[in-house]
């Protein structure tokens, strides 16, 4: 059974798509979409498509824990993406400093400013949902990731 699930860094201007493995183990950059009208259809086609079983959005946090208004305008959107895709879990997940995180990723691969522009949302999106899924194991029943056989 799939357990692929799609990470999404809401913008004003753009929004980054990453998506896991079937496994939900790792998380892969998908597409940076403009933050326009077609949106929200692009997305619903990617789950059908994609099987996606739920959506982490990204909701960014002040660094005191509380909410401002970008924080407001991705909850907005999550209201969105809950009525055009109202059979997916929709998790909304603590996204602060993805960005600044994506950016030190890019430029240590050698990507200046400029260049990375396309793909910083991708791997924002990659980031937090990498977060996640990481959640996901570490709450996994103890023993239930102990089935490594011994030499």
């Amino acid at each position: 059974m799939s357990e692929r699930w799609l990470g999404v860094d809401y913008g004003d201007v753009r929004i980054g798509l990453a998506l896991s493995d079937e496994l939900a183990l790792l998380a892969h950059p998908a597409a940076t979409l403009a933050n326009d009208g077609s949106t929200l259809a692009t997305i619903r086609d990617l789950v059908i498509r994609k099987k996606v079983m739920g959506i982490v959005l990204g909701v960014p946090r002040n660094m005191n824990g509380t909410f401002g208004p970008s924080a407001d305008k991705a909850k907005k959107f999550g209201e969105e993406l809950r009525k055009h895709l109202p059979e997916q879990r929709l998790i909304l997940w603590d996204e602060r400093l993805t960005t600044a995180e994506a950016q030190r990723v890019l430029h240590g691969a050698g990507k200046n400013t400029k260049s990375s522009r396309p793909v910083i949302d991708q791997v924002a999106a990659q980031i937090l949902l990498q977060s996640y899924l990481d959640s996901l194991q570490l709450a996994a029943p103890k023993g239930e990731l102990d089935h490594i056989d011994e030499v």
